[in-house]
């Protein structure tokens, strides 16, 4: 945000921009306008602005938005404008329904109704808005001028914070004016967010000086002096004689008298103004009308309107009074019928009102006060009972007016009611009726904000009067308003007071309404009440009957409560799955939704799907959950429900996901990429991301899973951090198996993505990656296993070793792990691989990664993917990798030859080049007759696809295996084998971090190249008192795939040593490649660990 050192001025009049045509020239203002015109050439060429003018009311910001329209019109930029309503009763969204229509846009198209299910649907009207305004600015520029955003709704005001964070890149300007005094309740919430907008500047206005009330004043005698002359004439002559005498004989002396007189004025009205424009101008009109008294000026703004109001005969004062009471605008056929007249006799007193500067005219049969400040004097100039017929009446003649249509005119209805709900209880009655339609409305349109507001008003009227269920009724509306708002805390409260006007009215049903309040959550505070209600609930509606038989299912459709129920038991299910109560979300979920598809509640239904889908985690559940995906899909058909296909789509493509199915998995995104552009929002939208890349970075098409991975990381992390943070660390790690990391940073040192356009994506992601493998909070505890596993991981594989072994160590003893049921498989998998890693790196733990083996045994045949957020490919690949480090080589080459089949033919080449590069190495450490051969195969052919793919990670490690077998010809020479299969999209690459020349698995995540006496030709075996305890240490790192860089870092020396440490490894062992180096450091380490053991 950036603010204007400017000393503000401001003019006189704030009348409205259309309708009434504004002074030939704008006092004083020169520097303010001349940073409007800098920003509006700015704009225009792109960089655009959001200006907040900021002044105490009457201060000139409307006026000086005039100006800014002017230029922008004479600029050839078109100009847009939506006023604040200054009393409560305008629709949510007013100032942008106005802007949207002043553009041609139809504002229900974009702001529309709908029923919302998430705090994030609403988003899709933010970038509605944004959308339209964006396209029109796209199309020669914009100007949008929100004036009085100090009285907008706050649902208004998110609109703008939204916008705020895209006008910067727009040809857009927004000017919005405030009052500077007034930024409490929905503003003082915004406005810090608005100006922290990198686009934001600040405009506060100050009052006149001096001379500028002396300009103002003289301008406006000079007017009044002519106004005067003109209306004399038809009273009063004078002959040419005695005006030319007069003229001759005075001139000079009453020129300076005339000068003394106006300055001594102008120095008086400056100290009773405070030089505010507004004031001004009212005492000028009194100057101008001879009612000016020098020892008894006005003190404020109301008094001098005041005065004003007077001079006005009593059916016109009476007339402005029913204006007031209506609003600053109107129009004349309501205020006729408020006041008994007749429109004719009407519009002649509004022009009495007009002459006596009290009212302007817009257009035909339209008016409005020349300022709020008027309209409040005028409205406060009425006496109580006074205001409270007005009210009645003008209430009374909205709901006549408008009753096969009032959706427009609920909130203003609402407000007349609302000033005379004091006065009886049958009018707080009518007032909490009115009001309560006003939030339905509200909340229809997704203004929750505002929905929050008025039924929180509507439970304070006639609160003696009110029953037990209509208060219930109330509550749990407002209770769903404020989840849909974000206010977590307000919901709690509504829902527990809900519960006990459903207890008190002894309405189970109404108790259930209160329980179903509460969404499940990984909140604590939210799941505890939510259980408590949800468990009394269930008890207090009775046991509905599950029975098989047509009686039994008639019974159960005609049973009302039989769908709460269902709904009951599907929220129960949720929270058990947040609690990890696997057992009762199996059974609750199974009773939700046999109950839901005997009721035919299609809402019951789609819960008990959504809370089954959870209970049915794993290879044991996936085809349960195609077959719920199936339904969810027919219902999302028969409903026409978007959000319901989404979810069915998401599920399907896990599940093809997870069964290695991902050519049918990557046709199924179509469907989810409709779905989510009609359900709209941040939340649909990075579902549609991380499925995205899911699928994209189990193929190979790395590029594009960074993208999407990295998109929906950016939508869903200001929303919901811990989803967020932990699907995009499973990617980053399932991406980094093949791609590498950068040095030292813990998680890499920059994302670049493109075929060979090396585009970065910018630093932050790695800090934000970081962040999350750093974390030190307490996850939550279903979380509490995995969260040390992927950190364990992610340290291992930035080639920190010593950090993952201190990191795994606090996920407890494997019998003690408690894993996701939705990642069971996958954290098994990382554990392997990161004790295979550690293992390699000499740090021990061979008898538990052995433990763990035996572990993952069950799954074979599967495939580790889990959440839909990555895929790690065939099991049979981590169970070879974890053997090759054992040095079980048998066991490896069958486990590897079966993953690269399983991979192969799942459409996954990257895992399958990958299984194929370590079964070389098997091969070739076991050294059986034929295993040369095939080694040489199988290492051509996975630095072939690592080539093609672009697998950093891993080229480097192929080419030399290549060129380590006597075979350093075109590694896209060698054909591939039949289950191997290239995606569309040959030659794409990306890389994660800005040093991938890495070797070993620690980047690959677990073993690295082992040798065996049967392989002498590639591994020698010579003693290691050969090497000195330094080159040890070097060799080791090497083993851990680190670069000779990395290797200085980490032991504090030059690199130019650290590359003569690593030749002089070479040169003692006889070795030409480091991959050897790797080879006999994990051998060397496999023979210290089985001479260790006891001899059996």
């Amino acid at each position: 945000m950036h603010t204007e050192p400017v000393d503000d001025r401001a003019e006189a009049s704030e009348v409205p921009a259309r309708g009434v045509p504004a002074p030939d020239a704008i006092v004083g203002r020169r520097r303010e306008i001349a940073a409007l015109r800098g920003w509006l050439r700015s704009a225009d060429g792109g960089a655009g602005r959001l200006v907040l003018c900021a002044g105490e009311a009457g201060i000139g910001k409307t006026r000086l938005a005039r100006e800014l329209a002017g230029m922008a019109l004479a600029g050839g930029c078109a100009v847009a404008w939506g006023r604040c309503a200054e009393t409560e009763g305008a629709p949510a969204f007013w100032p942008w329904r106005q802007v949207l229509r002043s553009l041609g846009v139809d504002p229900d198209g974009v702001l529309g109704r709908g029923e919302a299910q998430s705090p994030q649907d609403r988003f899709r009207v933010f970038e509605g808005v944004a959308d339209a305004v964006g396209g029109i600015a796209a199309r020669g520029g914009l100007t949008v001028v929100l004036d009085d955003i100090h009285r907008a709704d706050e649902p208004s005001l998110l609109v703008l914070r939204h916008l705020a964070d895209q006008v910067a890149d727009a040809q857009l300007l927004i000017l919005a004016t405030f009052r500077d005094r007034e930024p409490a309740g929905a503003l003082a919430r915004v406005l810090p967010d608005l100006l922290r907008s990198p686009a934001a500047v600040r405009l506060d206005l100050r009052g006149f000086d001096l001379a500028e009330v002396s300009e103002q004043l003289r301008r406006m005698t000079a007017s009044g002096t002519e106004v005067a002359a003109s209306d004399g004439e038809s009273t009063a002559t004078a002959t040419a004689d005695e005006a030319d005498a007069n003229a001759d004989d005075d001139a000079d002396d009453d020129e300076a008298e005339a000068e003394m007189t106006a300055s001594a004025t102008a120095r008086l009205v400056l100290e009773v103004t405070a030089g505010n424009p507004l004031f001004v101008r009212e005492i000028g009109r009194a100057v101008v009308d001879g009612t000016w008294r020098p020892e008894q000026p006005p003190r404020t703004v109301l008094d001098a309107v005041g005065a004003r109001l007077d001079r006005v005969g009593p059916q016109c004062r009476r007339l402005v009074q029913a204006a007031a009471v209506a609003g600053r605008r109107f129009g004349i056929a309501l205020v006729a019928t408020v006041i008994g007249e007749p429109v004719e006799e009407c519009l002649r007193l509004a022009d009495e009102a007009v002459a006596h500067g009290l009212l302007d005219r817009l257009g035909a049969g339209e008016f409005q006060f020349v300022h709020v400040l008027t309209r409040d004097a005028v409205e406060a100039s009425l006496a109580g009972p006074e205001a409270a017929s007005l009210h009645r009446a003008v209430a009374t003649a909205l709901a006549d007016r408008f009753a096969d249509d009032p959706a427009e005119h609920l909130a203003d209805i609402a407000r007349h009611w609302a000033q005379l709900a004091p006065y009886g209880a049958a009018e707080a009655e009518v007032a909490r009726g009115w009001t309560a339609r006003a939030a339905d409305e509200a909340v229809r349109r997704l203004a929750h904000e505002e929905g929050t507001r008025l039924y929180r008003a509507a439970l304070a009227f006639g609160q003696s009067s009110t029953t037990d269920t209509e208060r219930c009724h109330l509550l749990v509306a407002l209770g769903r308003a404020s989840y849909l708002a974000g206010d977590l805390a307000g919901c709690l409260d509504a829902a527990a007071r809900a519960a006990d006007a459903a207890r008190a009215a002894g309405r189970p049903d109404l108790l259930a309404d209160a329980a179903l309040v509460l969404e499940a959550a990984p909140g604590q505070d939210v799941n505890a009440l939510a259980h408590q209600l949800c468990e009394e609930a269930l008890a207090r509606l009775g046991t509905a009957t599950a029975a098989t038989g047509t009686a039994a299912a008639t019974a159960v459709s005609e049973d009302p409560t039989v769908a709460l129920r269902a709904r009951l038991l599907a929220q129960r299910a949720h929270l058990a799955f947040y609690a990890g109560e696997q057992d009762q979300l199996a059974s609750q979920s199974a009773e939700a939704l046999t109950l839901a598809r005997r009721c035919g509640d299609d809402q019951a239904l789609t819960a008990a799907l959504r809370a089954r889908q959870e209970a049915c985690p794993g290879p044991a559940g996936r085809e349960e959950r195609l077959a719920l995906a199936t339904e969810m899909l027919a219902l999302s058909r028969r409903t026409n429900s978007a959000r319901t296909a989404m979810w069915g789509e998401l599920w399907r493509i896990e599940a093809l996901v997870e069964s290695g199915q991902l050519p049918a998995a990557a046709d199924e995104l179509a469907g989810l990429r409709a779905a989510v552009e009609q359900v709209g929002g941040p939340v649909s939208a990075w579902h549609r991301d991380r499925a995205t890349a899911c699928v994209a970075q189990a193929r190979g098409r790395y590029a594009e899973a960074l993208a999407a991975g990295r998109r929906g990381f950016d939508r869903m992390r200001v929303i919901e951090p811990a989803p967020a943070g932990g699907a995009y660390m499973a990617l980053t790690y399932a991406l980094a198996c093949h791609l590498g990391l950068g040095a030292g940073t813990g998680v890499g040192s920059g994302f670049s993505a493109g075929a060979g356009a090396e585009a970065e994506a910018g630093s932050e992601a790695d800090s934000e990656a970081k962040a999350v493998l750093l974390q030190t909070f307490e996850p939550p505890p279903r979380f509490r296993t995995m969260a040390p596993l992927t950190r364990a991981a992610m340290f291992l594989i930035a080639g920190q070793p010593e950090a993952a072994a201190a990191t795994y160590e606090l996920a407890g003893p494997p019998a003690s792990w408690s894993l996701p049921a939705f990642f069971v498989l996958p954290g098994q998998v990382y554990a392997v691989l990161t004790v295979a890693g550690l293992v390699t790196a000499g740090l021990g733990r061979a008898d538990e990664l052995d433990g763990l083996l035996e572990r993952l045994q069950a799954f074979r045949g599967e495939h580790a993917s889990g959440g839909g957020v990555s895929y790690l490919g065939p099991v049979e690949l981590a169970l070879g990798r974890g053997a090759l480090t054992l040095g079980r080589l048998d066991q490896a080459v069958d486990d590897l030859t079966t993953a690269a089949g399983i991979a192969g033919r799942a459409g996954a080449p990257g895992f399958a080049a990958q299984a194929r590069y370590h079964l070389a190495t098997a091969l070739l450490a076991r050294g059986a007759p034929g295993d040369r051969d095939l080694a040489v195969a199988a290492a051509r052919d996975a630095n072939r696809v690592a080539q093609v793919l672009g697998m950093t990670a891993y080229t480097g490690l192929t080419s030399a295996l290549v060129a380590d077998l006597g075979d350093a010809g075109t590694p896209n020479g060698a054909r591939s084998p039949a289950d191997i299969h290239l995606p569309a999209s040959v030659g794409e690459s990306a890389t994660l971090g800005g040093s991938v020349a890495v070797g070993g698995s620690a980047v690959a995540g677990g073993s690295a190249v082992v040798g065996g006496p049967a392989a002498a030709e590639l591994v020698p075996d010579p003693g290691e008192e050969m090497l000195s305890p330094r080159e040890r240490e070097v060799a080791r790192l090497v083993a851990e795939g680190l670069t000779n860089r990395q290797i200085a870092a980490r032991l504090v020396i030059s690199e130019r040593t650290a590359q003569n440490h690593v030749q002089h490894i070479l040169t003692k062992l006889g070795f030409r490649a480091r991959s050897q180096i790797a080879a006999w450091v994990v051998r060397n380490s496999r023979d210290e660990q089985r001479m260790s053991m006891p001899a059996e």
